[in-house]
């Protein structure tokens, strides 16, 4: 955790939204998801084909005479055809209006990957910078230790104490360096964590507050989770999009109208023109039967829209639960640290008193010792609930769906997923992707 320079939660909130794999990974699956509209808007546009032929004739002849002759050719032709859907039973619009609600669905997707990218980082952060607290105090605990211990051997030296006070002052140290080195390795875990997440090794972290955004109570929480969560507005969305998709199968049974146009030139073999024709013309197919299977693809189409109206509530009460214990975990957290906050200053005047008496031999080391330690515990349960007490907070955040960038403020470029989108909508041919590959 060296460095000179400080890293605040801002700085690191930033860092990971602009380069953590997962919420990058998911930025690409939303790219790719926007091509559906434009394969969706395909079915508007002209098909247009073109096919070449050549082969080799070689005929045998054999005349009265007796002569005989032998000829080879070589035929060869072109034509090109131009096809345009004319109606085909709303497929081609319902499907348009279906790959625009998972469009829609998958932005939601991705503003829920960027809370939980957004809430692990400071999960991360918190960690760390109370690992780092609870190393430094068991290192401070060992301090205090080695100097009790020393003290404790004066005083056996003339005969104040005796063996066995040395001996709980070694044990009691023994076991200060045993934590010490059992909090190194916790604080190395939770900065390859970090590293992880935010994409860096961490600086010396600043102490954080709780944020600002926090609603007023909990059933304030409840009702903008409920309105906000993107995992709900992507159900809503995956709602539409099924329905479409009921649509789009009930389509198969109605009829299709199609034009067609083509041309071709065939040559002799002697190269000059042997023919030319084109044709244009509509064609229309009714359907009258085709196993069942249509009808049993409107059948799951809307099997699937239950499912996804069913997902909604699935959600909603998914969020209501998740904000409930969110708010329980913050509540819970502002109790602890008042009660360690007031522990902490009990203790620190009990130890206090405690050595003062063992000055005076009314208490004995084991009652220094084991107030040393009760003040060690109650330290290290007030760095824990400040801990809890700023996870719980954006967990309550995430919960309501404003762990976003934006409402964070976080000094970064923001990503707009509408830029792509845009972009590839309505393009027509061209394999390259906007960003060049």
């Amino acid at each position: 955790m060296g460095g000179a320079q400080a890293q605040s939660l801002q700085s690191a909130l930033a860092q990971a939204y602009a380069a953590n794999p997962t919420l990058n990974a998911q930025r690409a699956g939303t790219r790719a998801n926007d091509e559906t509209v434009s394969q969706a808007l395909s079915g508007y546009r002209p098909s247009i084909s073109a096919s070449a032929s050549i082969s080799a004739e070689r005929d045998f002849t054999k005349s009265l005479q007796g002569s005989r002759s032998n000829a080879t050719r070589f035929p060869r032709g072109a034509d090109i055809t131009i096809q345009q859907n004319l109606f085909n039973g709303f497929r081609t619009a319902n499907s348009v209006r279906a790959a625009e609600s998972g469009v829609l669905s998958q932005r939601e997707t991705l503003r829920d990957t960027e809370q939980s990218v957004l809430l692990n980082a400071v999960t991360a952060y918190m960690n760390v910078l109370r690992d780092a607290a609870l190393l430094n105090l068991q290192k401070n605990n060992v301090e205090v230790l080695e100097e009790q211990l020393k003290q404790t051997k004066d005083r056996f030296n003339v005969g104040e104490v005796t063996r066995t006070d040395v001996e709980q002052a070694n044990s009691s140290l023994a076991s200060a360096q045993s934590q010490r080195v059992a909090a190194d390795a916790q604080l190395k875990s939770s900065v390859a964590i970090y590293r992880q997440f935010i994409g860096s090794q961490p600086k010396k972290l600043q102490p954080v507050k709780v944020p600002r955004l926090l609603p007023r109570n909990q059933n304030a929480a409840i009702q903008a989770g409920l309105s906000n969560h993107p995992g709900i507005t992507a159900a809503l969305h995956a709602v539409d999009q099924a329905a479409m998709q009921v649509k789009v199968a009930e389509g198969a049974l109605y009829p299709t109208l199609n034009a067609q146009g083509s041309f071709s030139q065939n040559y002799e073999p002697s190269g000059a023109k042997m023919g030319t024709s084109a044709s244009i013309g509509a064609f229309l197919t009714v359907p009258i039967y085709s196993g069942g299977g249509d009808y049993s693809k409107i059948r799951q189409a809307k099997e699937l829209l239950g499912q996804a109206r069913i997902q909604v509530d699935v959600n909603r009460e998914l969020v209501r639960s998740n904000v409930i214990q969110a708010w329980g975990s913050l509540d819970g957290a502002r109790g602890e640290i008042q009660a360690f906050q007031a522990a902490v200053n009990a203790q620190g005047v009990a130890l206090a008193g405690v050595r003062e008496e063992a000055k005076v031999g009314q208490r004995t080391t084991f009652d220094v010792l084991q107030q040393q330690q009760l003040l060690l515990q109650a330290r290290a349960s007030l760095i824990q609930a400040q801990r809890d007490q700023i996870v719980a907070a954006y967990t309550v955040l995430s919960t309501v769906g404003k762990l976003n960038a934006t409402a964070l403020g976080l000094k970064v470029a923001r990503y707009d997923p509408t830029t792509h989108y845009d972009q590839v909508r309505d393009k027509w041919i061209g394999t390259d992707i906007p960003d060049g590959r």
